[in-house]
């Protein structure tokens, strides 16, 4: 699955997703890795996340974990740390933030996307 991002997130992800799921009710589980591609409020580079959480059905999301695997930043990201997170509006539209650290230059941020 390939996922664009626009916003102080903008760039693209390639993912590794899988669920358990139930469509009639809405109702499941999901795990994924993602490989992202682009810039985290101007930085450019790479780095890979993973994201799990449990769904009650209309855009409900609980158990939710979110986390920068440790040493996947490239370029201006190398040395990315942290976590974030994901929402889904009424319409369906995803948003994304990460709440980062950057080991050169050492600096805490927070960014969101869509």
């Amino acid at each position: 699955m390939e996922k664009r991002y626009e916003g102080q997130v903008s760039g693209r992800s390639a993912s590794l997703f899988t669920a358990a799921f139930d469509q009639k009710t809405g109702i499941g589980s999901y795990v994924a890795v993602e490989s992202f591609e682009g810039e985290l409020g101007g930085l450019s580079g790479t780095f890979n996340f993973t994201h799990t959480a449990s769904t009650g059905g209309e855009n409900q999301r609980y158990d939710e974990s979110f986390v920068i695997v440790p040493s996947s930043g490239t370029g201006a990201l190398r040395g990315i740390v942290g976590s974030g997170g994901m929402s889904v509006d009424s319409d369906g539209t995803h948003r994304i933030w990460f709440d980062y650290e950057l080991s050169h230059p050492l600096s805490k941020k927070s960014i969101e996307g869509r």
